[in-house]
């Protein structure tokens, strides 16, 4: 892998999987959370739109079914590069990135967001800490 390449970044789950397009230079280039069940169909359109075969995925939950179903994905007659990053605290540091990027409001600005909980999922945050983890490394 080149070091100027972008990474889809999966955190895979049962349910639903985040997922990260990011660039060494550009950062974040997009970020969803998908249902599992997408996840193929979904990897492949990511890996047309932004010109890669490199995926990094978490390896904690899930993550031996979503290699199982992403090992099939042939590009160009070229099986897939999945490469599986260490996936601890990764929760906790999506929750901060969400936390930076959506400071709350009103009077729940007064309450730490070490004891609140995001509204929403965090796992396309975490997805993005799993490839700045692995590009950090590259």
């Amino acid at each position: 892998m080149t070091m100027n390449q972008t990474v889809i970044s999966i955190d895979p789950g049962r349910e639903k999987c985040g997922i990260a397009a990011v660039h060494p230079e550009k950062g974040v280039l997009n970020k969803s959370i998908i249902e599992t069940q997408n996840l193929t169909s979904a990897i492949e359109e990511w890996l047309t739109k932004y010109q890669t075969r490199t995926v990094i995925m978490g390896n904690g939950t899930s993550s031996k079914e979503a290699k199982g179903l992403l090992e099939q994905i042939i590009t160009n007659g070229q099986p897939l590069k999945i490469i599986l990053v260490d996936e601890y605290r990764t929760t906790d540091d999506g929750r901060r990135r969400y936390w930076q990027e959506n400071p709350p409001q009103g009077l729940w600005r007064l309450i730490p967001v070490t004891m609140q909980t995001p509204p929403q999922p965090v796992d396309d945050y975490v997805a993005i800490i799993l490839a700045e983890r692995f590009l950090r490394k590259s």
